[in-house]
């Protein structure tokens, strides 16, 4: 028997064909910036010279061509890294995955959130920490990400929203909290968050 294959349109084949295109992207920025690096030109070097006419060193209009694509480019991989996301909330949480009659049906009678990771740690000056985590939370929600039992997924929901900010439900003590992350890197510290994060059930 071969590998299995998930359906044409689950969340789970919407994110792989989605992370293709992301590449794709990727692979055409990488061949624009090569353009620019070939001219010795970055996206805000100067076209004219110090006379005011188009510089004879390098291929303005190549150039120009280039920056412009990048732009392009880059707001499409934008709105690209929106859809990844939706697709892997939708991958992780099958709740979003369920018609409008079967989902209102299961908001009025939905049980409460249970904990699925607890915080280990969070290191000064992080992102974490500006949030306001704390040791010891327990988390119930991440994103729209629920009653996991894998980690992965936080991981990748992390790196596709790095500054852009994420809401994320803990319980402290008896008290629930909504905390807002913005999970960036060059804090001064590992990782995009600087909290390290443990899996968590209810029956430790």
């Amino acid at each position: 028997m071969g590998m299995p294959f998930p359906p044409p349109h689950s969340p789970a084949e919407q994110a792989r064909v989605l992370m293709e295109q992301k590449q794709n992207l990727e692979a055409e920025l990488d061949a624009q910036f090569s353009i620019l690096s070939a001219n010795q030109s970055t996206m805000n070097s100067p076209l004219l010279d110090q006379e005011g006419f188009p510089r004879a060193d390098i291929d303005v209009w190549a150039v120009r061509h280039a920056r412009v694509r990048v732009i392009e480019l880059r707001n499409d991989m934008t709105a690209l890294m929106d859809r990844i996301a939706r697709a892997l909330e939708g991958v992780y949480d099958p709740n979003l995955n369920m018609g409008p009659s079967t989902s209102a049906t299961t908001a009025t009678s939905q049980a409460p959130l249970s904990p699925f990771a607890r915080v280990d740690g969070v290191a000064p000056d992080s992102p974490a920490s500006a949030a306001g985590l704390q040791r010891e939370d327990l988390i119930l929600k991440f994103g729209s990400l629920t009653g996991l039992t894998s980690l992965q997924s936080v991981g990748e929901l992390v790196a596709l929203n790095e500054n852009r900010e994420l809401k994320v439900l803990v319980l402290r003590a008896t008290e629930q909290l909504s905390l807002n992350f913005t999970p960036r890197k060059g804090w001064g510290g590992r990782g995009m968050l600087g909290c390290h994060i443990v899996p968590y059930s209810v029956s430790q």
